[in-house]
């Protein structure tokens, strides 16, 4: 998410905008950073008309989770096998929401995206399948997700990646977000959310998610700056050896670095 690296767009995204005055719109309209791809290596990136990434498939592997957050973000997995429901706040390249839709065959994938452009790019250029009958993308505002009353004590696992295209910090970040969240939760339901560690938005968030629910630990930073933050709707015993067993049984059935993640934890 907060991988800063170079884009086939910046010298076109870097251009100064006309100095024209805009014709008067009718109606006001959310306004979307462009929606821009490139790639390297046999990895395809999307940016936000920017140099920061927003997401990445390897096009070989479409349903694998490429960014090592985006692989931190499954450390759910550590307490819960076979979620019913799961839902993602923040589309990007569809990786965690293909990657749950494959790997749970049972578990209904809910994916919520604000902007219509990450949604299509996404279908076009990031494999991700149609609607069916385990697997929902819905053009909304995460936080009015949250609010939905029939969202209430329905989810197992809520992914929260929220970022705009200048990546300074969760676009939704207040304690009223966060209990927002938790009331999605069921009892044993875990939240991960990505955050920007080396960023005055860290600290603002970890506070809020604290205030909302009853435990949050957090992975050790990677990348650039991105720091997996998971949070439980109830305490949670931290037990290396239960950990370790899990960690090893993930490792067989999906390839995830489910061992680092119980280092991280069990270090910290």
């Amino acid at each position: 998410m907060l991988i800063k690296r170079k884009s086939i767009e910046k010298e076109e995204s870097s251009r100064p905008a006309s100095k024209a005055a805009p014709a008067p719109a009718k109606a006001r309209k959310p306004k979307y950073a462009p929606v821009t791809l490139s790639e390297q290596d046999g990895v395809r990136y999307l940016h936000f008309g920017t140099e920061w990434v927003q997401g990445a498939m390897r096009i070989r592997k479409p349903n694998w989770p490429e960014l090592e957050y985006a692989q931190q973000m499954m450390a759910w997995m550590l307490w819960l096998e076979q979620p019913r429901r799961i839902a993602q706040l923040g589309l990007g390249t569809a990786a965690l929401t293909k990657f749950c839709h494959a790997t749970f065959p049972d578990a209904q994938v809910t994916a919520v995206e604000l902007n219509p452009a990450v949604i299509a790019i996404c279908a076009s250029m990031f494999k991700l399948p149609p609607d069916d009958a385990r697997l929902q993308v819905l053009e909304m505002d995460a936080l009015d997700f949250v609010n939905d009353p029939a969202n209430a004590n329905t989810l197992e696992v809520l992914q929260v990646d929220l970022y705009d295209a200048t990546a300074r910090g969760p676009v939704l970040d207040t304690p009223e977000f966060y209990s927002a969240c938790n009331a999605c939760l069921t009892d044993d339901g875990v939240m991960t959310v990505n955050l920007f560690g080396d960023h005055p938005s860290y600290a603002r968030n970890l506070k809020a998610m604290k205030f909302a629910f009853a435990q949050v630990i957090c992975l050790p930073q990677v990348h650039d700056g991105n720091v997996v933050a998971i949070a439980f709707k109830r305490q949670h015993a931290i037990d290396a050896a239960v950990l370790a067993a899990r960690a090893a049984q993930i490792v067989a059935d999906t390839k995830l670095p489910a061992k680092s993640w119980v280092k991280g934890i069990i270090t910290k």
